[in-house]
């Protein structure tokens, strides 16, 4: 366990999946978890974690707030197949469905996190270009969208684009809207390749933009911007020095004799990264279609637990 903490450390690693953060420090201690407690269910597509960090205890341990955290898992989203993007969004919906605990009318204001001219990290951005927008008709004519929820919602961009923080931007529109509730949507990243563009997290902490690249901004959560958030990631990027110590680890493991020198797996990596500051973050060539399958699928949830009374036909055509 303090070999591999202090190798994430190395590299300015943090663990954006509750999910992974779980599974790593109960692997390390062959232990349960005290303050942590995990449901598992299927669905024909796939399967839902659910992990609630219930005290402090849990917290410090797992390194994250207590609250839900509802992991998705669907192998098959990688592929652009409308029948499992259907199945996925009617289990992010009821998920979703569970954790709003706000007045049926409320107003909720949908915020993409992220930069729209990297793909890796524009899932926010395409969540909101194709997000249901109502609360302009509920101001102008109400008796049109008598079945819709009102929701407002916009991408603020990246620190390096606008020279504001994006938690400041959200909080002035907090303050102008007055949502009883805020959905953020980010992609993240993952320490297993095989989560990349497949697995969802719901989470209702709120989020800190950029953690998982090592480049963390002010925290979008209730104590901050004043009202409730619920957080919508999909890890779209994996540390690449999570990928040479995997490789490594197989290396040693399938032609190797003796104990993998730890230290040793560092030095080296850290020789490799040496020219872009000790850090690579790695995404998948067809992060393209990823980001697009994961986009309209989330999209697609998030207008059926925000639209219950509205037609399935209706929404659909409407996206």
């Amino acid at each position: 366990m303090q070999e591999l903490t202090s190798f994430l450390n190395t590299f300015g690693i943090n663990i954006d999946l509750a999910l992974e953060a779980k599974d790593l420090i109960r692997g390390a201690t062959g232990r349960e978890i005290p303050g942590v407690v995990e449901e598992k269910q299927t669905f024909p597509h796939g399967s839902v974690t659910i992990i609630k960090i219930t005290n402090k205890q849990g917290e410090a341990i797992m390194g994250k707030p207590c609250g839900t955290y509802i992991t998705i898992e669907a192998p098959n989203l990688r592929f652009r197949s409308p029948e499992v993007q259907e199945s996925v969004a009617e289990v992010i919906a009821k998920n979703l469905i569970s954790l709003l605990q706000i007045p049926e009318k409320a107003t909720i204001l949908i915020v993409g996190l992220g930069n729209w001219q990297a793909t890796p990290d524009a899932l926010g951005p395409t969540v909101v270009k194709h997000i249901l927008i109502t609360r302009h008709l509920h101001l102008q004519m109400p008796q049109v969208v008598a079945n819709y929820r009102p929701v407002c919602a916009f991408a603020p961009g990246v620190l390096g684009i606008t020279g504001i923080e994006t938690a400041e931007i959200i909080k002035g529109v907090v303050e102008k809207v007055k949502p009883a509730l805020i959905i953020a949507i980010d992609s993240l990243a993952a320490t297993n390749v095989s989560r990349l563009g497949t697995t969802i997290q719901i989470g209702d902490t709120g989020i800190s933009p950029g953690s998982g690249v090592n480049n963390k901004r002010m925290g979008i959560n209730s104590e901050t911007m004043g009202v409730p958030v619920i957080a919508i990631g999909v890890p779209t990027v994996v540390n690449a020095a999570i990928i040479g110590r995997m490789a490594l680890e197989n290396y040693h493991q399938r032609f190797a004799q003796g104990r993998l020198n730890h230290y040793g797996v560092k030095q080296v990596l850290e020789e490799i990264f040496q020219p872009f500051q000790g850090g690579l973050i790695v995404t998948p060539r067809e992060i393209d279609d990823l980001i697009e399958n994961a986009g309209r699928t989330v999209t697609r949830g998030i207008n059926m637990a925000l639209h219950p009374q509205a037609p399935k036909e209706e929404l659909e055509a409407l996206l």
